[in-house]
């Protein structure tokens, strides 16, 4: 069995949006558009390389399952 293939359940819908509020522990707020501000977190090779993203800064959202919180994968 190949341990380099994801689950593709586990990867979830990529959108774009615009950071408006930032949080503690690399926590942010992330309108997405249609009205919808998400929870997103970074993500860790963004943390690893500390990437600071800052309050209207356009960023690349993964969303989880459910769609209502996300992972911070590419500032724009």
């Amino acid at each position: 069995m190949d341990t380099n293939v994801k689950n593709s359940s586990s990867i979830g819908e990529e959108v774009e949006g615009t950071v408006v509020e930032s949080l503690p522990n690399t926590m942010f707020r992330v309108d997405i558009g249609n009205n919808k501000i998400i929870l997103t977190y970074l993500s860790g090779k963004m943390r690893i390389h500390r990437i600071k993203i800052l309050i209207g800064d356009k960023v690349r959202v993964q969303l989880d399952s459910h769609g209502e919180r996300g992972r911070i994968v590419r500032r724009m």
